[in-house]
């Protein structure tokens, strides 16, 4: 990688840390009496178009189109700076911003539509009898395939969109935004249950150092990858999917098309988890709750796949033992379960990626015989790694020192989600769109599904699930009645 290079990237790491934390100053004028983003437009499940898309606060009754045009434009303002700073050509980014920007909503509406998106919990709210139950984050993998379309069938059209095409400056911005979130949910759990927050934490290590170095050492010996290819698989079959794949990829210097092979089957391999694993804890783990609700955490690879697979696992479970028990627990704790370990693995995302850089600094790809400078280290670290922290310690923080603040605090996170979820989006339209299947085979892609698929089915579910009863056996949610 040349000077020229790797200044560009710095530049988008640093563009991702201040275009996130300007979401997320926005998005505290909640808890200081400002809605500032209410008015952002959030899909919602649905049966009926018109209501589709709706402002996230019900402080501003705006019309969908009003709210839609305002969020698009927002975005295009922040996203025009800080184009800018990165040297982008701005009126080719602009055109092909708003273009990509339109069609993201398109296929993130259309990922909501209810016979896709609905749970199993809630298809009598939408008065419907059968779903494919993947979330509204099936906007991600309509995304995807619209992209991939375009990539392979309509080449001059994917090259029209190439300057808006930034995958990983959307990522990392997501990454940025999502720290708060998670840091209201650790402030939350940290109050209910200080034990089971210990249990999941010593989990998700346990798991995670298990998980990775068996994935890397199988990529490296059995399939023949190189260390590029085999730490950004391993980090994301092990952590948390695309994020983990991508801080992986920046810190090891890899180059782009790794993290969006990864990232495209992690996508994939999530919504396949999430059709099966909720209705096996439901037949064979419902005398141990909390162990169904962990292991969904420690297997699943998305946050939405995950908590969906925990919510819907804590239905299905919360019913059968029900009827084959004649016990009623409590509602929110087998969820809680799955959200502890799958905070605890988000947070390891920043973590493990520093540990990387120093490693491939010093051992790895070292520029000299001399043993690493800090500076270079520095250089290698994930920049946007910074922002997510800062996040993250910051709601955490807010909510611990003031808990009446807490409903304040899951409001603002709320409304600075939409945007988390809207660069997602463009983040797997942006991967689709420079996905060409034919250098993809030739980097290895058949091989790297092979690997995913053995690590995830083989091993990696099995010891998730070995792990989640080491720690959660024996510990019972509260039960309802007498």
């Amino acid at each position: 990688m040349n000077d020229a290079t790797r200044r560009s990237a710095l530049s988008e790491d640093w563009a991702a840390v201040w275009l996130g934390l300007l979401i997320f100053v926005l998005s505290l004028g909640v808890i200081f009496g400002q809605d500032l983003l209410g008015w952002s437009a959030a899909p919602k499940v649905w049966t009926s178009l018109a209501d589709a898309i709706k402002p996230i606060s019900s402080t501003y009754a705006w019309p969908p189109v009003l709210s839609l045009g305002a969020t698009i434009a927002f975005v295009l303002i922040v996203m025009a700076i800080g184009a800018r700073l990165l040297g982008a050509q701005v009126r080719r980014f602009m055109a092909a911003s708003a273009a990509l920007l339109g069609l993201a909503y398109v296929c993130w509406i259309a990922g909501h539509y209810a016979y896709i998106a609905a749970t199993s919990d809630k298809l009598d709210q939408f008065g419907i009898d059968w779903s494919l139950s993947l979330t509204g984050e099936a906007g991600y993998i309509i995304a995807l395939l619209v992209g991939l379309v375009i990539a392979n069938f309509f080449k001059p059209l994917a090259a029209w969109f190439a300057p808006a095409l930034k995958s990983e400056w959307y990522i990392k911005t997501a990454v940025v935004i999502m720290g708060a979130a998670l840091g209201v949910k650790s402030a939350e759990v940290l109050g209910l249950a200080n034990h089971v927050i210990l249990r999941g934490m010593c989990a998700v290590i346990e798991a995670y150092l298990i998980y990775w170095a068996i994935v890397y050492f199988i990529a490296r010996r059995y399939f023949g990858f190189g260390r590029e290819w085999a730490a950004p698989l391993a980090s994301g079959i092990s952590i948390c999917g695309v994020s983990a794949a991508i801080a992986t990829g920046a810190a090891i210097r890899a180059r782009p098309i790794v993290a969006i092979s990864v990232s495209s089957l992690v996508v994939i391999f999530a919504v396949i988890e999430l059709l099966l694993l909720p209705f096996l804890a439901r037949q064979f783990l419902y005398d141990e709750p909390m162990v169904a609700g962990a292991w969904m955490g420690l297997a699943v690879k998305t946050d939405g796949a995950a908590l969906a697979s925990g919510a819907i696992t804590e239905s299905l479970v919360r019913s059968k033992a029900l009827a084959e028990q004649g016990i009623e627990y409590a509602e929110g704790w087998i969820l809680m379960a799955t959200t502890t370990t799958k905070v605890f693995i988000d947070v390891f995302i920043g973590v493990w990626a520093f540990v990387l850089a120093v490693v491939w600094a010093a051992k790895i790809e070292p520029r000299s015989a001399d043993r690493p400078r800090a500076v270079e280290i520095w250089e290698r670290f994930p920049k946007f790694v910074i922002g997510y922290v800062l996040t993250f310690l910051l709601m955490l923080l807010l909510v611990r020192a003031s808990p009446e603040l807490a409903a304040e605090a899951k409001r603002a996170t709320a409304e600075s989600n939409v945007y988390r979820q809207l660069f997602f989006v463009l983040t797997f339209l942006s991967i689709g769109m420079v996905t060409d299947f034919r250098k993809l085979w030739q980097e290895g892609m058949g091989r790297l599904a092979a690997v995913y698929s053995l690590s995830l089915f083989g091993f990696i579910i099995w010891i998730g699930l070995v792990i989640s009863w080491l720690f959660f056996s024996g510990i019972k949610p509260p039960v309802v009645g007498p």
